[in-house]
């Protein structure tokens, strides 16, 4: 039987980007469209909250202390929480229209960061990677990014676009950051037409793949939007299990706790109906459950 926690009582409108940090035991989150990042001691039980002076995607611990930041449109660097925010690059896209989606750090401390075109009409959106120098365009073709997350032995990268219901896989050199042999890794069902949220048994729909993590096993873990699952892929694209969620729409799972065995997840009430959200008043909280196996530790940013 599922066992999920609820973490936050007061809900983000669009949580994403969750990492543990563990040096200080603390489990972090962005709320995208509240323009916000919070943490929290799960013992102590207390948010601690970080206004941001516009959405951030994603950001990721340092070697050195502080975060790195990717906001709409640039990416910016703090030596602490609630620190200054210095600017260490602009992004290159149309701020109007184009946003930072999710993202994370390399094994090799490069910090990735993934692109969202908000009209949502064409493949607009880009993976970037800042590597301390310059930003590097590495794949486009996508409407949201999401899903990026690296292979135990640093050798695949994983990415999706979440509109079309499509996870892709690379084979991944460590040393340059190069991207060879791309490959479908999953493909899911699209929405039927019609689908509401709420229906018995969803509807038959399984969802889209938004934020992922992976296991030390080397599975990969994705939160499916509008699945209300999380779905644990082998490293050969084989679903092994699908979790009920609490909600239906969680966003990105993330593994922490002192033996990496938790799972934590993101959710978005963000633009849900009010009918949905009286069925559903947790949406956007942050959940957690004991899972059977250890996930990989954060990678930190190296400047």
């Amino acid at each position: 039987m599922t066992v999920w926690n609820q973490v936050t009582s007061t809900p983000s409108i669009l949580g994403e980007s969750p990492f543990w940090h563990p040096q200080e035991q603390m489990l972090y989150w962005a709320d995208i469209a509240g323009c916000k990042v919070h943490r929290i001691n799960p013992l102590m039980g207390d948010v601690e909250t970080w206004a941001m002076p516009s959405e951030p995607g994603c950001f990721a611990p340092t070697k050195r202390g502080g975060f790195i930041i990717a906001l709409r449109d640039r990416i910016v660097r703090a030596q602490a929480w609630s620190g200054e925010l210095k600017l260490l690059t602009m992004i290159n896209h149309d701020a109007s229209t184009t946003r930072s989606n999710d993202g994370k750090c390399d094994p090799a401390g490069r910090f990735w960061v993934g692109t969202m075109f908000e009209p949502r009409t064409a493949p607009n959106a880009q993976l970037l990677c800042w590597d301390g120098q310059a930003v590097q365009f590495k794949q486009g073709n996508a409407i949201v990014a999401n899903a990026l997350a690296f292979s135990p032995d640093g050798k695949t990268v994983y990415w999706a676009d979440t509109p079309q219901h499509k996870i892709w896989a690379w084979d991944f050199d460590g040393a340059t950051s190069a991207m060879t042999n791309q490959r479908v890794f999953k493909e899911f069902a699209a929405k039927p037409a019609g689908w509401v949220s709420g229906l018995p048994a969803n509807g038959g729909y399984g969802g889209r793949p938004d934020g992922a993590a992976v296991d030390a096993q080397g599975n990969l873990w994705v939160a499916m939007f509008e699945g209300k699952r999380v779905v644990q892929l082998s490293p050969s694209g084989v679903e092994l299990q699908s979790i009920e969620a609490p909600v239906t729409t969680c966003t990105m799972p993330a593994f922490g706790g002192d033996d990496m065995q938790t799972l934590y997840l993101t959710s978005a009430r963000h633009n849900r109906s009010e009918e949905e959200l009286k069925g559903e008043p947790q949406m956007g909280c942050v959940f957690s459950m004991r899972v059977n196996m250890a996930g990989l530790p954060v990678n930190f940013y190296s400047d």
